[in-house]
């Protein structure tokens, strides 16, 4: 019986031998490694930081890198700088801590953000500005054609003006974005005899631009000003909330940068706001996701990629397919 016992067990350990030599029961595939899983896995995270989140244009920008983030798998972590060099420095070094494997930046100051972009590029994370320019060695760079929007919506209040009257602009952050507006603005009133009687900083919102233009429309008496320049929409609605509080509003006219939702809206009140140049944050953000994808494969890229703008007046809004 002894002898049975030990036959038998010394067949099944032959058997199981066999089959382990075999592949385990004829399973032929290599189990995959703990690092190949763990790559397979693994999803891209994409850090963006924008200059203000209260801004519709860049919520929309912040949903045109979920769309693309989708499409490709990824991750977005999305913050607000809300203008502040100091706070958007911190949330590119969180970014680099969490080690992103790209960071897409509209900075809230193209030269201060510097320091900030040559710490990411020495963790070895490309850095694509959009929107605005950044100094530092980014990888490159996707913008709307701002000099162009600054240009176009010049013309059309030199056209709408007979080239003679007064106007006021209100600046903004010093960024390309609105230096290049202004820029575009200001030489489409050339050879002109418009004159800018007031230049002051807007800050890219609402409020402090509506405040900064009632204190313009104090220190200019009623029938002074002929057109207001706003670099963006918000800047452009918060002088037209000012214009009609002092009961100014039809004494001029108003035009803005970028095409927004509530600027849709208020052109189609046909009142004091007559138009803007609309940019396409959806289009330029997932250009810029493409373009940091290329540059993550080591593939050649452009440094530069400007959007179109298109103006978009009370005449025209109605075909205008927003954003």
């Amino acid at each position: 019986m002894k002898k049975g016992l030990k036959f038998f067990s010394a067949l099944a350990m032959t058997s199981m031998l066999l089959l382990t030599a075999c592949g385990g029961g004829g399973n032929d595939k290599p189990a995959a490694s703990g690092s190949d899983q763990t790559s397979a896995e693994k999803k891209l995270k994409i850090g963006l930081t924008v200059g203000t989140l209260s801004n519709p244009f860049f919520v929309s920008m912040s949903k045109g890198a979920e769309e693309a983030a989708k499409q490709i798998n990824a991750e977005v972590i999305t913050v607000s700088g809300d203008y502040d060099l100091a706070k958007q420095t911190a949330q590119i070094e969180d970014f680099i801590t969490k080690k992103v494997d790209l960071i897409l930046l509209n900075a809230v100051d193209s030269k201060g953000i510097a320091g900030a972009v040559q710490e990411a590029k020495a963790a070895n994370i490309p850095v694509i500005a959009v929107d605005v320019g950044a100094e530092g060695g980014v990888d490159a760079t996707v913008t709307s054609d701002n000099y162009q929007a600054g240009k176009i919506v010049g013309e059309y209040l030199v056209k709408r003006l007979n080239g003679k009257g007064n106007v006021v602009i209100l600046d903004g952050p010093p960024v390309t974005a609105v230096i290049d507006r202004v820029k575009g603005f200001e030489d489409a009133l050339k050879g002109t005899d418009i004159k800018v009687i007031a230049k002051q900083n807007g800050e890219g919102s609402r409020e402090k631009a509506l405040s900064l233009m009632e204190t313009i429309l104090q220190a200019n008496p009623k029938g002074t000003i002929n057109a207001v320049f706003g670099i963006n929409d918000p800047e452009a609605l918060g002088a037209k909330i000012a214009a009609e509080q002092a009961g100014r509003d039809k004494e001029f006219f108003i035009v803005g940068v970028d095409g927004a939702p509530e600027a849709v809206k208020t052109l189609q009140e046909k009142k004091s706001f007559a138009a803007s140049a609309a940019q396409h944050p959806n289009e330029m953000i997932k250009k810029a996701v493409e373009i940091g994808l290329k540059i993550k494969k080591g593939e050649q890229v452009e440094k530069v990629v400007k959007v179109p703008v298109e103006l978009v007046t009370q005449e025209t809004v109605d075909s205008y397919k927003g954003w």
